[in-house]
């Protein structure tokens, strides 16, 4: 069977430390309920420069700067590591600062509804003009205007504690174009366009080679008669450049990223489409979510950035991980929710198939977010507790004894250190390493699995999971034979065969 294959993966961070302040959702919350809380006083003094996020180990993890080998190394709390020196760019992506985010929110905003101070854009234009040469044909965009003059409903953009600028109603009564709603929405398409032209530029992938563009993060656009229509993957593919794509947005709280690898991958395998982009932006909202915590106990307020990832799924090359689509586990609305059920379909199912064992599989990704986040929240630390599950289930089914937990758990396991921006550390960002791991590294086969709370909607308590098997690359292509393609060896037989009635003809 011919597989699909991970052809590159980009990813990047946004440091938006007066995001946290004015957009994310705990201080919000706080401004409405308890405008005159010691935490709203104090939350400034807890936040990070530029330099502290881009020195932070888990960050440099993120863009491929460290591995999750070396990130192991290191005791916790990694916040307290203060002699690190990070790099803005990384194998895979980079850390944008604030001030260039909003300049790019002005970019990809098609219908004006950005509006940025003539001061602003006059400090922040050459960096732009330097760092993202690809939107040249964009830059005209960037201008500035009279910030002074708003309108009633408006969302203010600020930097370094400056009004710089501010997000404008879409429509007069639609609270689903109000300015606040624009504003998180061109918050995922800026970071989500920004992601893409990592992938792009690490892979020297040609734009025009994309033929489909699946979109997964958790906001939805639309309006009053259509609140989650989109089209978020169109509007990333326009400003890109992905001139070939077409592309639709697909939805699943934490577990998306994962059902949208199985879905383009299945895009990839039935020839629909040769080249399908992955792609999400990061959620403003979830900025500073566990933020009184960290206040409460004198840390930084470690969700300081957005997230955002780009992944490319193309026809077998011969070179790059396979992505088993006969090998996916899900958790089916009568599977239960109980741990041994939910990781009995996602881990075990899908290895069933194929009569491989738990141990079979080199890594798994799990739901990867950053511990100091989480345990520094009361909520532990999350990837550990899925590898423990994981390490509970091979056991029960005889794969490793019971002493040898602990053991498993250190050789398939991952440190933790995606952002915890909901579906960004859901399985996807082992994806870059991966494609090391799997062609020059000394692994053969991962799983990717992905899980997500629906609750959050009210519209079912059901719980939600999908799972993919990855495997190192063989190097066998169907459809060729010695080097020789279908195509080609069907034009031999003509010619033969052309030849022949030739022949016959003229005896």
């Amino acid at each position: 069977m011919n597989y699909p294959v991970f052809k590159g993966a980009g990813y990047i961070l946004v440091h938006t430390p007066d995001m946290i302040v004015r957009n994310g959702s705990t201080c919000s919350i706080e401004r409405v309920t308890n405008p005159d809380s010691e935490f709203l006083k104090e939350v400034s003094n807890h936040i990070r420069s530029y330099e502290e996020v881009v020195n932070y180990l888990p960050n440099q993890v993120y863009i491929g700067n460290k591995t999750p080998d070396e990130l192991k190394a290191y005791p916790m709390p990694w916040y307290d590591i203060k002699d690190e020196q990070g790099q803005r760019h990384g194998k895979f992506g980079q850390i944008v600062p604030q001030d260039e985010f909003l300049a790019l929110m002005k970019i990809c905003d098609a219908f004006d509804l950005v509006k940025l101070s003539e001061e602003f854009v006059a400090s922040v234009r050459p960096k732009i003009e330097e760092n993202f040469k690809e939107l040249a044909p964009l830059f005209d965009k960037l201008e500035g205007t009279d910030i002074n003059d708003k309108e009633d409903d408006f969302e203010a953009l600020v930097h370094e504690g400056k009004v710089v600028g501010y997000v404008k109603k879409a429509h007069d009564v639609d609270v689903n174009l109000n300015a606040h709603v624009i504003f998180e929405n061109l918050v995922v398409k800026a970071s989500g366009v920004i992601s893409a032209l990592e992938l792009l530029r690490s892979y020297k992938i040609n734009p025009e080679d994309i033929d489909y563009v699946v979109e997964c993060s958790e906001e939805a656009c639309g309006d009053i008669n259509q609140r989650g229509g989109g089209n978020f993957a169109k509007s990333i593919a326009e400003v890109v450049g992905l001139v070939n794509a077409t592309g639709s947005d697909l939805r699943g709280f934490c577990a998306a990223p994962t059902h949208a690898l199985i879905s383009a991958s299945a895009l990839v395998k039935s020839g629909v489409y040769k080249n399908v982009l992955v792609v999400a932006g990061g959620a403003s909202a979830k900025l500073g979510m566990n933020g009184k915590d960290h206040v409460k106990k004198g840390l930084p307020v470690l969700e300081d950035v957005l997230g955002g990832f780009a992944v490319l799924i193309g026809e077998n090359d011969g070179v790059n991980p396979i992505i088993r689509t006969d090998l996916v586990g899900k958790h089916n609305v009568g599977t239960g929710s109980s741990p041994q059920a939910v990781m009995g379909a996602l881990v075990a199912n899908p290895l069933d198939k194929a009569n491989l064992k738990i141990t079979d599989v080199d890594v798994f990704s799990v739901e990867m977010q950053n511990p100091d986040i989480t345990k520094s929240a009361g909520a532990g630390n999350v990837p550990e507790a899925n590898y423990k599950m994981i390490a509970a289930l091979a056991a029960m089914r005889g794969d490793i004894e019971k002493k040898e937990l602990k053991s498993f758990i250190e050789a398939k396991g991952l440190p933790g250190w995606a952002p915890t921006q909901g579906h960004i550390p859901s399985g996807v960002p082992y994806v870059g390493f991966l494609i090391d791991d799997l062609t020059k590294g000394d692994k053969n086969r991962a799983m990717i699995v992905g899980k997500g709370s629906l609750f959050l909607g009210r519209m079912t308590n059901l719980f939600d999971g999908v799972s993919i098997v990855i495997e190192r690359n063989s190097g066998a292509v169907e459809g060729e034979t010695a080097g020789i393609s279908k195509d080609e060896i069907r034009k031999i037989i003509a010619e033969s065969m052309r030849k022949i009635s030739q022949e016959m003809l003229e005896e």
